[in-house]
């Protein structure tokens, strides 16, 4: 795989979707289905290693679960840094070994890693300093095409929307002046902060979509039709499979095993061995 496929991807025009994969197989499934590229998330990696906070999930872990991403797929893959697990000084490490594993881009984002409400943000210079350096490092490794995604998690940090969406859009201009190629702005809710965003944010944009807080609210393709350059599905995949298992255990609980003939809910043992085939 070309590791610079991310970035002419990002660059070619068009909305680039990236469903979330949690393991290998998720990530095979994703690239058959005709995604042209996987992203990682912290949140989904420690949900299905049973940690019950993102935070106690090590560095190590992280990478090994998306090296075995890496490996299964065929096209590119984006991580997820978290805060980079660390100051300046960490970001290096951390940049560096996640190239090393594989992958074509990560995420770094600005919330220290508390997990209370409102989040806290880091200060904006030494984010800014975290991308600045994220950037020089992948220069050093020469993969000038690896993509920095620069998170705000500014719309979480206050109760005040207005204030938040001010304060996300204003980090997201400058994390992309200081080298990032896309501004990260979760937690979006409605199709109107989509426009303002798109409207103030100068230069590409990424949103997370079919999230609890914003899946009645737009479509991908309200998304693809207000020009932005990267749809985020963070957690769509992880939920809808949790849902399939916990209705198959329903079934089995109940003695009902023949009823899931009737749901073709099983996946084919014969597509299983032609998925790891192609």
């Amino acid at each position: 795989m070309d590791r610079n496929e991310l970035k002419k991807l990002l660059n070619s025009g068009k909305t680039l979707i990236m469903p979330d994969a949690y393991d290998a197989i998720s990530a095979k499934l994703i690239e058959k289905s005709g995604f042209k590229a996987v992203q990682c998330s912290g949140f989904s990696f420690s949900t299905v290693a049973g940690y019950k906070k993102e935070s106690e999930m090590t560095l190590d872990e992280n990478l090994e679960w998306t090296r075995c991403i890496v490996n299964a797929v065929n096209i590119p893959v984006m991580a997820d840094a978290e805060d980079g697990y660390g100051g300046p000084e960490k970001v290096i490490e951390t940049v560096n070994r996640f190239i090393r594993v594989g992958v074509s881009g990560l995420n770094i984002e600005d919330q220290i890693p508390d997990f209370n409400y409102p989040l806290t943000l880091v200060d904006e210079e030494l984010m800014i300093k975290k991308i600045k350096i994220a950037r020089e490092t992948s220069i050093a490794l020469d993969f000038p095409e690896f993509i920095i995604n620069g998170r705000t998690d500014a719309l979480k940090s206050t109760e005040n929307r207005n204030k938040g969406l001010k304060t996300a859009i204003n980090r997201a201009n400058k994390y992309l002046e200081a080298g990032a190629d896309l501004a990260f702005i979760p937690y979006v809710e409605t199709l109107d902060e989509v426009k303002k965003i798109k409207s103030e944010v100068e230069g590409p944009v990424s949103i997370a979509a079919g999230m609890n807080y914003n899946i009645n609210q737009f479509s991908i393709g309200d998304l693809v039709e207000c020009g932005v350059e990267r749809v985020s599905l963070p957690t769509l995949l992880l939920f809808s499979s949790l849902q399939a298992i916990q209705k198959s255990l329903k079934y089995l609980k109940k003695d009902q095993l023949l009823e899931f003939v009737k749901t073709d809910w099983i996946y084919p043992y014969s597509d299983l061995n032609k998925l790891w085939e192609s």
